[in-house]
C-alpha cells in the first residue's frame, strides 16, 4: 500500500548520513592529534608517538577511503552504521591502551559512540555497542601501558579508583544511552505523525480536485449520453425484440442508463446526506452493492459469520460507492468467481472481496491506491485495453477510510489465485458511518 511505501521512505530518510560519521571522525581524528601531540611536545611526557599516531592515521585512511567510494548523500544502512561505529569504539580503545587505559581522563569519550547509536539506530544494536565498549574499558582497567607522565616519575592511581571511572562509564553509557533514545524515539514519532498528516493531506486534496473533475465530466457526458440513447432507442423500434441485433441493442440501452447513475453518484456523491432511518444490516449492505452487479456473468457468493446481533449501520453513499467499486472490479478480472465474505464480532467488522484472477502485479501492490495507479492492467470487460488510471481505486480507499475503514491489498495464498481486498472497520466506527458524508 502507499502508506507502506511512505513508512519504508520516511524510515530510509531516518537513517545516518554517511556524511555526518565522516565529520565526526575528522573531529576526533583533530582532537586526537592535538591530545597526543600537545602531551609529548607540549608538555615533553614521554608516551608512544608514532604507534599514537599510526592509530588515528587508520582512523584518517578511512574517512579518505569512505568519502571517495560514497557520495556525501549516502545514508548507512543499520549493520553498516553499527560496524563503523564499533570501530570507532575499537580505536579509542588501542588509543587509550597506549596512553594509560582508564587512568586517562579521555577515557570517557566511549560514551560518544554509543549516544550517535542511541539517537539512530535500534536500541538492541546500541546495546551491543554498550556491551562492547564496556568489554574495552573492562580490559582497559588491568591491561594497558602506563600513562604518560613526567620523566623518571611513574603516575599510579588507585585501583579503587580506576574501578571508579569504570563505574562511572558504566552508568553514563546506561543513562544517556537510554535518555537519548528516548528524547530521539519521542522526535521520530512526532516526525513520523507530522509527515502522516502531510500525506493524509495531500490525498484529500487529490480528492477535492477529483470532485470538479467529476462534476465536469457528467456534465460533459450527458450529451453524448442522451445522443446515444435516442440513437439506440430508434434502433431497437427498426429491429425485432428476439433478433441478435435486438439484444445488443437492449443491452447497450441498459448500459446507458447504468452510466446515467453512475454519473448521477458522481454528481451528488458530496452532497447526498443518509437519512436517519434508512439503515441496513451488514448483509443488506452486500447485497445492495452486489446485486447490481449479479447480470455479468460472473458468480458472486457471499458468506458471513459471526456471533449475533449482526451488525447495523445507515446508508451512507461514500461507502456503498467505495464497496461498489472494488467488487467491479474484482469482477473485472475474475476467471469464474467472486466471494464476498464478511465477518463480524464484538469488535471490528470485516468484508474481504476475492477474486480468482491473476492477481495483482506485484511492482505496483504497495501503491495500491495512490492516484493514477492501475492494478492490473487489462481486464476482462475492458476489450483488450487498459482498464483505467487507477482512480476508481484511489477513491473508493479514501471514502472508505473516511468511514474509519482500513484497507489491505494482497494476493491469495498458493495453490489459490486471485487478488483479496480486506476492509475492516472498528465495529463502533461501522455503526455511526451514516454521520460520515
Amino acid at each position: 500500500m502507499a502508506d507502506e511505501a511512505f513508512v519504508v521512505f520516511n524510515r530510509h530518510a531516518q537513517q545516518l548520513r554517511l556524511d555526518t560519521l565522516v565529520r565526526l571522525r575528522w573531529l576526533a581524528v583533530i582532537g586526537q592529534s592535538t591530545a597526543v601531540a600537545g602531551v609529548h611536545f607540549g608538555l615533553g611526557f614521554p608516551l608512544p608517538f608514532g604507534l599514537c599516531f599510526l592509530v588515528i592515521a587508520v582512523s584518517a585512511w578511512l574517512n579518505i577511503a569512505l568519502r571517495i567510494r560514497y557520495p556525501v548523500s549516502y545514508r548507512l544502512g543499520d549493520g553498516a552504521a553499527s560496524v563503523l561505529l564499533g570501530y570507532d569504539i575499537l580505536q579509542l580503545a588501542a588509543l587509550l591502551y597506549l596512553t594509560g587505559g582508564l587512568d586517562n581522563p579521555f577515557s570517557l569519550l566511549f560514551l560518544a559512540p554509543v549516544l550517535i547509536s542511541a539517537t539512530a539506530l535500534p536500541p538492541w544494536r546500541t546495546l551491543a555497542l554498550g556491551l562492547l565498549a564496556m568489554a574495552c574499558a573492562t580490559g582497559l582497567a588491568f591491561v594497558h601501558q602506563p600513562l604518560p607522565w613526567r620523566p623518571g616519575e611513574v603516575f599510579q592511581l588507585p585501583f579503587l579508583y580506576t574501578a571508579g571511572i569504570w563505574a562511572a562509564i558504566f552508568l553514563g553509557l546506561s543513562f544517556t544511552g537510554i535518555y537519548a533514545w528516548r528524547v530521539a524515539e519521542e522526535a521520530r514519532q512526532l516526525a513520523d505523525a507530522l509527515s502522516a498528516t502531510e500525506l493524509v493531506l495531500a490525498r484529500e486534496q487529490h480528492l477535492s480536485q477529483l470532485d470538479g473533475l467529476a462534476a465536469a465530466a457528467a456534465h460533459e457526458l450527458g450529451t453524448p449520453l442522451a445522443t446515444i440513447a435516442l440513437v439506440a432507442k430508434e434502433l431497437s423500434r427498426q429491429s425485432s425484440p428476439d433478433s441478435a441485433m435486438g439484444e445488443d441493442i437492449a443491452l447497450l440501452r441498459e448500459q446507458v442508463e447504468r452510466c446515467r447513475g453512475i454519473l448521477g453518484k458522481l454528481t451528488s456523491l458530496g452532497t447526498e446526506e443518509a437519512s436517519p432511518l434508512e439503515s441496513l444490516t451488514l448483509h443488506h449492505l452486500i447485497e445492495e452493492v452486489a446485486g447490481p452487479q449479479r447480470p455479468f456473468g460472473v458468480p458472486i457468493s457471499v458468506f458471513l459469520s459471526g456471533e449475533p446481533p449482526e451488525p447495523v449501520c445507515r446508508r451512507n453513499p461514500g461507502m456503498l460507492y467505495g464497496l461498489g467499486n472494488l467488487v467491479d472490479n474484482a469482477l473485472d478480472f475474475a476467471r469464474s468467481k467472486v466471494d464476498i465474505r464478511a465477518y463480524w464480532d464484538a469488535e471490528t467488522v470485516s468484508i474481504a472481496v476475492a477474486d480468482d484472477g491473476a492477481g495483482f502485479a506485484p511492482e505496483v501492490l504497495l501503491r495500491l491506491g495512490e492516484p493514477y495507479v492501475t492494478t492490473r492492467g487489462v481486464g476482462r470487460r475492458a476489450g483488450g485495453e487498459a482498464s483505467g488510471l487507477g482512480l476508481g481505486l484511489f477513491i473508493a480507499k479514501t471514502l472508505l477510510e473516511r468511514s474509519g475503514a482500513t484497507l489491505a491489498f494482497r494476493n491469495a495464498a498458493a495453490p489459490a489465485q486471485g487478488a483479496v481486498v480486506t476492509i475492516s472497520w472498528p465495529r463502533a466506527a461501522f455503526e455511526r458511518t451514516s454521520v460520515v458524508a
